[in-house]
């Protein structure tokens, strides 16, 4: 990515790759139909251009497109999210004058200059008649939450290592002894993901560490993996996902078949971001061996696009990478308009921001299902103060936690506690909301937001080598989000091996919301403060396999000799398999009366618009009904 000039990246080398992590963007968006062309030395227009050529030619500032989008190019290669003859960007998307989604991205630019000159920028740019909008996004954060250790917290690490040890005896066990109830404490909200490896040498033979991997198992504690490893595709044949994030370790030792590795972007080194990446990874993809973790979804291919680059660029890339049934992953979250500065106590889902919104609706609408973290900022996602725009949002913006005006079609992720006792600990009661998940009526389904053993970080099992390191305490929606694309995953696969159409991102939604093991209660946080059921793949699979067929009369109408009539009917959900007959119901024999063609229109990621065009072939009136049979569902 090209970057600025300025005193934080002296004479234009790339900085490193993490050098994004935490920084603010600076978005402008010129407006439709002006013509706008931008430079390294300045800007022109069909309208007057003002500070937008003035900032663009600054030495310290580089304007470059956000997406990369060439709506012509695009649409000569046949890029189905590129027409919109309904006149919107997409299903529940921004109206804008020119209402298509790729010319609207086309007008997104990212702004590189140093950052204490970033707001001052954007004022001056939305002083051009040329600028629809310009906004600065705050930095965006891995979905963990990091605190300084307290005493009592450095204590309970303390006790955690002797935890460790036995269980470095009894591997094979799903809890460390009785009475450790190490993560839950008096002190308040626990820290995440503030784990230490440890440093004794790993044994030469990694033990099997699957039996403490209780998000496998059997529903309501688990979202019984083990079933859908049964089934033919339930490892999650034929599924590709892609991690949005920053680091991973793709030599670890449970990593090494159907990675990908990177495929946008550059990832980072340090041990921070890789952990992380590393952890996700296992949750979704670990090896099927004899030693360490198995994933959820084993026989996905699992890859990687990094934050290197802006956030909606690196969505964008991971989407052009994958199809329909495909799932991209959100690792990530932003401060929100009542962020505190407190930690991350007020962050929040990314799709908030325009520029993350469209990047999102751009992979749904190309099929690919969109699993994001709702955020660890332990907020009312319904509170009202999300409706009201931040500074420099373009116009069309409505706030997508609504899903009305907008909608991205992703699903969202809350964190819920794990059955009580899980490796010793009581985090509340099972698939209780856990205090630091975002809740609200957007998110859709909740994972384990605590003791998740997996890859990486090095506390249940360290060393020297990181190829090595394993970990009982992944935390946060980045570890319930996982989880959640591995269920997906594992259907998807199913589908595929029954040679049924893949889940649609709405379907998918729909889904989990239908399915899976309901939320509960807890002290201080009930069920009403929403993070969704926890998937089951028992019952998710069969509803997702289930067909039904059945026929009816839609409508019915007149046409007068020789006369051509359109009628459409719309709302019909998009995985309906339908077809479309047209009867005369006033008899005249001797030959044909009517003809029909039938033409459909994907109004949106979840339901189809019909559109028949019937022709009386006789000179008489022709009575009529249109038919339809419903095949599969």
């Amino acid at each position: 990515m090209p970057q600025s000039s300025g005193a934080e990246n002296s004479g234009g080398s790339p900085p490193p790759p993490e050098s994004l992590f935490g920084r603010p963007e600076l978005v402008c968006v010129t407006r439709p139909g002006a013509g706008v062309r931008i430079t390294a030395t300045g800007a022109t227009a069909d309208v007057a251009v003002g500070a937008l050529d003035t900032v663009a030619a600054e030495p310290d500032v580089l304007i470059t497109p956000l997406f990369g989008v060439d709506r012509r190019a695009a649409r000569a290669l046949g890029d189905d999210a590129a027409a919109r003859p309904d006149g919107t960007i997409a299903a529940g998307g921004p109206a804008g004058p020119d209402g298509d989604l790729l010319d609207t991205m086309a007008r997104f630019h990212h702004v590189a200059a140093p950052a204490d000159r970033l707001e001052e920028l954007a004022e001056r740019l939305r002083s051009s008649e040329a600028v629809e909008a310009a906004y600065v996004k705050p930095g965006v954060d891995l979905a963990v939450q990091r605190a300084a250790k307290t005493v009592p917290q450095q204590a309970a690490k303390t006790a955690r290592k002797a935890v460790k040890k036995a269980v470095r005896k009894t591997a094979g066990t799903a809890d460390g002894p009785a009475g450790t109830a190490w993560a839950a404490g008096s002190e308040g909200r626990a820290p995440l993901n503030d784990m230490v490896p440890d440093a004794a040498d790993a044994p030469p033979v990694t033990p099997d560490f699957t039996a403490r991997q209780g998000y496998l198992d059997v529903a309501p504690g688990g979202i019984d993996a083990r079933y859908a490893w049964t089934l033919p595709g339930g490892r999650g044949a034929g599924v590709r996902v892609i991690d949005c994030e920053w680091g991973w370790r793709f030599t670890h030792e449970d990593l090494l078949r159907n990675q990908g590795g990177i495929v946008s972007g550059t990832g980072s080194t340090d041990t921070a971001f890789v952990n992380h990446g590393t952890a996700v990874l296992g949750e979704i993809g670990g090896d099927v061996n004899a030693f360490g973790v198995t994933g959820i979804a084993p026989d996905a291919v699992t890859s990687a696009s990094a934050f290197s680059l802006p956030t909606a660029t690196a969505i964008r890339n991971a989407a052009d990478r994958l199809g329909p049934g495909d799932i991209v992953l959100l690792e990530i979250h932003r401060p929100g308009p009542r962020a505190t500065g407190s930690g991350q106590q007020g962050f929040i889902a990314v799709e908030w921001w325009p520029d993350d919104y469209l990047a999102i609706r751009y992979a749904v609408d190309r099929g690919i299902t969109v699993v994001e973290a709702a955020g660890n900022g332990a907020e009312n996602l319904d509170d009202p103060v999300y409706d009201t725009p931040q500074a420099g949002f373009p116009d069309w913006w409505r706030n997508p936690f609504r899903r009305t005006a907008l909608d991205s079609g992703a699903v969202l992720v809350g964190a819920g506690a794990p059955p009580p006792g899980t490796h010793g600990a009581d985090h509340g009661p099972d698939r209780s909301r856990l205090d630091f998940s975002n809740f609200g009526a957007c998110v859709d389904a909740q994972g384990w937001g605590r003791e998740v053993t997996t890859t990486g970080y090095g506390d249940l099992q360290g060393g020297t080598s990181e190829d090595l390191w394993y970990t009982d305490r992944f935390s946060g929606t980045s570890s319930a989000s996982p989880i959640v694309v591995g269920a997906l995953a594992a259907a998807q696969g199913v589908l595929r091996a029954n040679g049924r159409i893949p889940l649609s991102p709405a379907r998918s939604r729909e889904l989990l919301r239908a399915t899976g093991s309901p939320q509960q209660d807890a002290p201080g946080r009930p069920a009403t403060q929403r993070i969704g059921n926890r998937p089951d793949l028992r019952q998710l699979i069969p509803t997702a396999l289930q067909t039904s067929t059945w026929v009816g009369v839609q409508f019915r109408g007149t046409l007068a000799g020789g006369r051509t009539g359109r009628w459409f009917t719309h709302s019909w959900p998009a995985h309906w398999h339908v077809v479309w007959t047209v009867v005369p119901t006033s008899p005249r024999p001797g030959a044909p009366q009517v003809g029909w063609k039938v033409r459909v229109e994907r109004a949106s990621d979840g339901f189809a618009t019909y559109w028949i065009d019937v022709t009386n072939l006789v000179t008489d009136p022709v009575d009529f009904e249109a038919r339809f049979a419903v095949l599969g569902w």
